[in-house]
């Protein structure tokens, strides 16, 4: 079985004024991030990799989770497509990761994200809010065979869902 937490950037900043790629976390989003990432760690999800576009907002957020789980930033691996990715990136991203990996996490941005994730399931959503989860498994062997296989909704969790 393979599992895919795709998890959306945490808030950011608007009273950023440099390229979009360079806006940061603003407060919200430094506090929902390692709140997010804890209560995975609680439900005993294991992560076995941290996957992460490199824009400042989403790279921060995953740092967050894998401080979480003892990574060091080193270990969370950056892939400049996933910056404002296509559903066809995501794809591409999962296609390439590590057959002995069970279970990864995407960090990416709005529209795609929300995109990508409606084409997995028979859940629809309208939007995964800002560090929202929303994960899926399949029973595929391989990570090349994740786009064409069955997949099902594992669980969709976001900051407000706990309010």
């Amino acid at each position: 079985m393979k599992k895919v937490l795709l998890i959306r950037h945490a808030k950011s900043s608007w009273d950023f004024y440099n390229e979009d790629f360079d806006r940061p976390l603003n407060d919200r989003g430094h506090k929902n991030a390692p709140e997010m990432a804890k209560r995975l760690l609680k439900q005993g999800i294991s992560i076995d990799a941290f996957i992460s576009s490199p824009a400042v907002r989403a790279l921060t957020t995953a740092e967050y989770f894998a401080a979480a789980y003892q990574l060091k930033q080193k270990q969370i691996i950056t892939i400049p497509s996933l910056y404002h990715a296509a559903p066809e990136i995501f794809h591409s991203v999962i296609e390439d990761v590590d057959d002995e990996l069970k279970t990864v996490a995407i960090f990416s941005h709005n529209p795609g994200i929300t995109e990508f994730a409606n084409q997995q399931t028979a859940t629809h959503i309208d939007n995964i809010p800002t560090c929202g989860i929303f994960a899926v498994e399949s029973n595929c062997k391989t990570w090349k065979e994740f786009r064409g296989s069955e997949k099902a909704l594992w669980f969709f969790d976001y900051p407000k869902s706990g309010d």
